[in-house]
Order: C-alpha cells, then sequence, then structure tokens
C-alpha cells in the first residue's frame, strides 16, 4: 500500500474524539515546540490560565494573545478541538479540576548550584509530570490497536537510536521473555535490510521523539511499503515519521533544560509507553505468556542467588 492510499483511507471514518480536559496542558506542552510563534502564544495562554481563557470570545483571546481569530481556531484544531467552543468547553473543564484542588502544572528549571536535594525534588516532580502527561495524552484507541497487531505478530522489528535505542532493546527484551519474536535495531543498514524481509502479519515499531530521525525513518518506510503493520511513538504527532505509521503514540517530556536534555524525559515517557505495550500484548496472550514468563525466571534464578563462599 502507497503511503497516498494510506493517507486516503486513514481520512474515513469517525474524527477522533477531543482530549480531555485533564489532556490539554499536556497536550500544549507536546505540540508547542513544532507550532508557529502566533500559535505558541496562544497555546500558552491557555494552558496557564484557562479559566480566564474560557470566558473569552474567539476574537477576545485573539486580542489577548496579538494573534489573529483564525490562528486561535487554527490552535485549537491542532490540539484536537473541531473549533474553538470545544476547547472553550475543555478550559472550563480544567479550569473546575484545578480549582477543586488539583496542583497546577510547574515545571523549575535545576540551576548549576542548586543542592542535591533539590535536584532530586526537581527531577522527581518533572518525571511524574512527563508520565501523567503521557498517560492522559495516550490514544488508547490506537494503543489497543497496536497491543492487537504486536500480540498476533509473526515477527516485530523495533527501530531506535540513541536514548531511544535503549527503550526499543527494552521492548524487544520484554517480548522475547513472552515468547514472542522480536528484534531492536539500532544500526540504519542493518534495520533496513531487515525491514526489507518484513511482510502483512509483521509489525515494525519506530521510536524517535522528534520524529524526524531519519535513521528510524527509513526502515519504517520500507517496513510499511512491504505490507508490515507499523507504530510510530512519538513526542511529535505530526511529524515526518507519522507517514508511515498506521499507528501513532504519543509521547511527552518535560521542558527542556541546560541540565536536562530532552533524551533524558522523552526516555521516561516511552518507557512508559512500551510498558503498556507490553501489559496489554501479555494480557491478550495470557495463556502463553504466563509459562513463558516462569520459565525465563526459572532459568536466569540460579544467577540471583547469593554464592556461599567457603572459609
Amino acid at each position: 500500500m502507497t503511503n497516498d492510499v494510506k493517507e486516503i483511507f486513514g481520512s474515513a471514518g469517525a474524527p477522533p474524539a477531543p482530549p480531555a480536559p485533564a489532556a490539554l496542558a499536556a497536550k500544549v506542552r507536546t505540540l508547542a515546540p513544532s507550532m508557529t510563534r502566533s500559535m505558541q502564544r496562544v497555546a500558552e495562554a491557555v494552558a496557564d490560565d484557562p479559566a480566564g481563557c474560557a470566558a473569552l470570545t474567539v476574537t477576545g483571546l485573539a486580542e489577548l494573545t496579538g494573534t489573529s481569530e483564525a490562528t486561535v481556531v487554527r490552535t485549537a484544531r491542532l490540539l484536537g478541538y473541531p473549533g474553538y467552543r470545544d476547547l472553550r468547553l475543555a478550559l472550563a473543564g480544567l479550569a473546575a479540576q484545578q480549582q477543586s484542588g488539583r496542583a497546577p502544572a510547574i515545571t523549575t528549571d535545576i540551576a548549576v548550584d542548586d543542592p542535591i536535594a533539590d535536584v532530586v525534588a526537581k527531577l522527581a516532580y518533572d518525571e511524574q509530570q512527563t508520565l501523567a502527561d503521557t498517560a492522559a495524552g495516550l490514544d488508547t484507541v490506537q494503543l489497543a490497536a497496536a497491543v492487537t497487531a504486536l500480540a498476533g505478530a509473526r515477527r516485530t522489528d523495533v527501530y531506535g537510536v540513541g536514548a531511544s535505542g535503549l527503550v526499543a532493546q527494552d521492548l524487544t527484551q520484554k517480548l522475547l521473555r513472552i515468547g514472542l519474536m522480536a528484534h531492536a535495531h539500532s544500526d540504519p543498514h542493518l534495520a533496513v535490510t531487515n525491514a526489507v524481509q518484513l511482510r502483512s502479519g509483521d509489525v515494525a515499531i519506530a521510536i524517535t521523539h522528534s520524529g524526524t530521525t531519519g535513521d528510524v525513518i527509513e526502515p519504517l518506510r520500507v517496513a510499511f511499503e512491504r505490507g508490515a503493520t507499523t507504530v510510530a511513538v512519538t513526542g511529535r504527532p505530526d511529524s515526518p515519521v507519522t507517514r508511515y505509521a498506521d499507528h501513532v503514540l504519543t509521547t511527552s517530556t518535560a521542558r527542556e533544560s541546560e541540565l536536562r536534555p530532552a533524551a533524558m524525559s522523552s526516555r521516561t515517557s516511552q518507557l512508559l509507553v512500551v510498558d503498556c505495550l507490553f501489559v496489554g500484548v501479555a494480557q491478550r496472550t495470557y495463556d502463553a505468556a504466563a509459562p513463558a514468563l516462569s520459565a525465563s525466571y526459572e532459568a536466569l534464578a540460579h544467577r540471583h542467588r547469593a554464592t556461599r563462599r567457603g572459609p
């Protein structure tokens, strides 16, 4: 199936449901880096003051942010809402949640002279926020479809480089432990040569936070063209990698800073998605997965026992 055909069929059916109010802030954090500056101003305004913006008309929000009504509407649609009216309803819901006692989302940068106790506290907060944002923004329909494909796959290839390559290895190790055939590829040449062998009934997964990593996109494209079911795990749902993905699983990250590169927070959210995939597959294949897990534990148990030393 060509990409053009995929886009035609992908546009059919009912549009996805707008994100819940709790997912709005996560959506803003995820999509803001890929927005134009004017759209960023709108997105930041609604995330910072949902109650205030919920009371504004589209004209009022445009004036507040120094943009246009068209920009406000485009921003609402990019965030997943059919129009500004739907965004206002979500803002009102988010404001109500915050007023009921939910703590506002605040990301604190780590300074060079921060005491180690503060570093621990700030990193822990950012990790928690990243996980919460990813969970809130994860499309469970897409997730369930990916789980179904993995559970019935003849073979699964996972592509990732750098920090994402570690996540790819984590997923394949999990799948192998429940008796499924899976391979992680960080070498781009090896990834493509393996992707050529895939066909219908196989699964290929690309893990890339930016969604622009060529070494990951190329093998996914080859797998897609060979008829495999393709999945993209990315922080940018409108990035190039998604053109070759049947299913897109969006991750979130904490704000990048000098002492906290994107690779750290993106890996946290990617690992959550990987765990969701694995648990979902283990549920679907429980009768085979449970004995396989027990067998792997027993095979490795002697390596974890303390060795008694002689005198």
